[in-house]
């Protein structure tokens, strides 16, 4: 019982009360340090529990039988998502690509490395072994994960940022749980991802932007 409420209240402290701390500015709006800070905390933390299988860190688990439904299932929700953008703030669609094409390609290629596998280390890998004896390992295990990993994007200051990441959080949790492989989900966010700069949604993902 003890344990439950000691990481209820890590769990709280680290994943509701730290984004808010950024989101008042009580604490100075540094995504990529304090994203970096907490992805080598969690390894650590991974690395020194023994009921931990490290594996799940650097495989891909023979996910090849799942590879087609991901990239089936990723297009339609892109596309759509694409359409949207077309339809609704067609001012934005390639933007970034048709402004910086060198920075996009830049981008394409640092995202996955410097980002994804950090976020998904902390909100899948990490968020779903340690905090398994809150939430499960089934639909709610997905549901907190994916809220979470949305709820962080408030330090950005608007909700488009907060819906989609709750989103796609759904999707890579998912991912995650049939596949058991870390990169197979960063596979999974790092499409979406690159995506979303492609399409020019990627400036309600920087530093401060607003909406």
């Amino acid at each position: 019982m003890l344990r439950l409420v000691l990481l209820s209240l890590e769990f709280s402290a680290l994943f509701a009360g730290v984004p808010l701390l950024v989101y008042y500015r009580l604490l100075p709006n540094l995504p990529i340090p304090y994203l970096l800070f907490a992805a080598l905390a969690a390894f650590l933390v991974l690395r020194s529990d023994p009921s931990f299988d490290s594996s799940h860190l650097a495989s891909w688990n023979n996910v090849r039988s799942q590879l087609l439904l991901l990239l089936v299932r990723d297009a339609l929700f892109l596309a759509f998502l694409g359409l949207a953008v077309r339809v609704f703030a067609p001012q934005l669609l390639f933007s970034f690509l048709k402004r910086a094409p060198g920075f996009w390609a830049l981008v394409m290629l640092l995202y996955p490395l410097v980002s994804v596998y950090p976020q998904e280390l902390i909100y899948r890998a990490f968020f779903f072994h340690r905090y398994q004896p809150l939430f499960g390992s089934g639909l709610l295990m997905i549901a907190a994960s994916a809220f979470a990993f949305g709820f962080v994007h408030i330090i950005f200051g608007n909700w488009l940022a907060v819906i989609l990441c709750i989103i796609g959080g759904f999707l890579f949790s998912l991912t995650y749980q049939h596949s058991g492989s870390l990169l197979f989900a960063c596979l999974d966010h790092a499409i979406f991802g690159n995506f979303i700069f492609t399409i020019g949604l990627g400036q309600f993902f920087y530093h401060g932007s607003r909406v």
